[in-house]
């Protein structure tokens, strides 16, 4: 076989025209992708979305001639997360399967490795974040690939006319639509005056301090502001540090300005309290606001989601990414990973975006400008910073970056969100980081 080389120029137009082609016809049917493949998505909070990733599928399963099975599972009760167990102890079960943050981790023995997948994803999607990068991967080794549908930033949904009137903040001036924000002055002694204000004038700030996810994620991101972590990468005891202690600090000062029951709030705590017309900010994906636009559109018209406050060691945002994973025993891999590149393209992205009302967040850097977040409303432009278009704030996830099976037991049994309320309730400073540390001794020998 003889072999011709190629010029600069050819080169150049060949990667072109191979980049073009993955965009508008990705995949050609081969032997392959033949036979049965079983799906199990996670079941959408918002009605209609699950339809979209549905209509995708079946586009993909008509072209590779595949008979494609998609179940729907709730997250309610954790039936997701029981699903992920039950199937990796029988060894038996989807071909392709939503995981939520921690699970890839803590199922990576058992997964098809998708660094294949990535590479290509990579190069056309951009970078995904650091997060991201935290839980899908381990020793280089990408384990599964980071899908819209379900991730999400819980980052502030603020009422436009209560800041106003009770601290006097223009938060739509302060995150424009349309351009990059102009937050240098929203930091987290700001955001301490603007909770005062806003309790002394009725209308606290609805942030939990309970045990579930959108309490730990709250507090997952106020320790990072300070660079306070409680175990380190390296698996580290860092518990008892100036950081961890200014956060405690600053919690005890927001305690006394949120609603009491906080402490017992889960994760419908802070949306009702919103959709209710009491909250003048809360931590959440725009599910609440979606809810207030439904049931309470009076509420819906004055909300804005916009960045994190900004603390000593940086503006950082909770972000929950979702993954699709194959088994290493499923049946039909390539089949899978097939479909999986065919959901992670840019177009099939922005239907499913689209879908979700803006709700699902892709994790690579080209798809945080979807017209979606521009158009949403009421009012027009409210989720345009949800997903962080201009880098303004470092997506994390609470307890990182501890060894991830270590920080999932952190983050499930809320460990920081604990520490707050003991030290806001009155117990000693030292007595607190005691418990605390105790806690992750456990945590690290389990």
């Amino acid at each position: 076989m003889s072999r011709k080389k190629l010029s600069r120029r050819q080169f150049v137009a060949a990667t072109a025209l191979t980049s073009a082609a993955l965009i508008t016809a990705p995949y050609v049917r081969g032997a392959y992708a033949a036979g049965k493949l079983s799906i199990g998505f996670w079941d959408h909070w918002v009605p209609g979305a699950n339809k979209a990733s549905t209509d995708l599928v079946n586009e993909w399963a008509a072209k590779e001639k595949v008979d494609v099975s998609i179940d729907y599972i709730t997250s309610n009760g954790r039936k997701n997360e029981i699903t992920i167990v039950a199937e990796s102890q029988a060894k038996s079960g989807h071909d392709i399967l939503a995981m939520p943050t921690w699970w890839p981790h803590a199922q990576t023995e058992l997964l098809e490795p998708m660094n294949d997948v990535m590479t290509q994803l990579i190069a056309l999607n951009g970078k995904v974040n650091g997060t991201v990068e935290y839980l899908g991967q381990l020793n280089g080794k990408w384990h599964a690939v980071p899908f819209c549908i379900g991730s999400q930033i819980k980052g502030p949904c603020s009422r436009i006319d209560y800041l106003k009137k009770y601290a006097g903040i223009d938060i739509q001036a302060m995150y424009p639509a349309g351009s990059p924000p102009k937050a240098d002055d929203w930091n987290l002694d700001t955001f301490l005056k603007a909770a005062e204000a806003c309790f002394k004038g009725g209308n606290p700030f609805g942030i939990g301090l309970g045990e579930t996810s959108d309490s730990v994620d709250t507090a997952g991101a106020i320790f990072q502001s300070f660079g306070a972590q409680l175990v380190d990468a390296k698996g580290n005891l860092t518990i008892k540090t100036d950081e961890v202690r200014q956060a405690l600090e600053y919690y005890k000062k927001l305690i006394q300005w949120l609603p009491p029951e906080v402490a017992s709030w889960d994760d419908a705590g802070n949306n009702k309290y919103l959709v209710s017309g009491k909250a003048s900010l809360i931590m959440n994906p725009p599910s609440a606001w979606a809810v207030a636009k439904r049931d309470a559109p009076q509420v819906a018209e004055q909300c804005w989601t916009h960045g994190f406050p900004k603390g000593p060691k940086g503006r950082f945002a909770p972000y929950l990414p979702y993954f699709l994973a194959t088994w290493n025993f499923s049946k039909n891999k390539e089949a899978a990973k097939s479909l999986i590149l065919y959901l992670s393209q840019p177009a099939a992205v922005e239907k499913l975006v689209e879908a979700s009302g803006g709700y699902d967040l892709p994790a690579y850097e080209k798809l945080t400008t979807l017209k979606v977040w521009a158009e949403e409303g009421p009012p027009k432009g409210t989720l345009y910073h949800y997903p962080n278009p201009y880098n303004h704030q470092i997506l994390s996830i609470a307890a990182s970056p501890a060894p991830p099976k270590v920080a999932q037991q952190i983050y499930v049994q809320a460990t920081m969100t604990k520490m707050a309320l003991r030290f806001g309730k009155g117990e000693k400073m030292e007595e607190t980081l005691a418990w605390a540390e105790g806690e992750c001794e456990g945590f690290m020998r389990s």
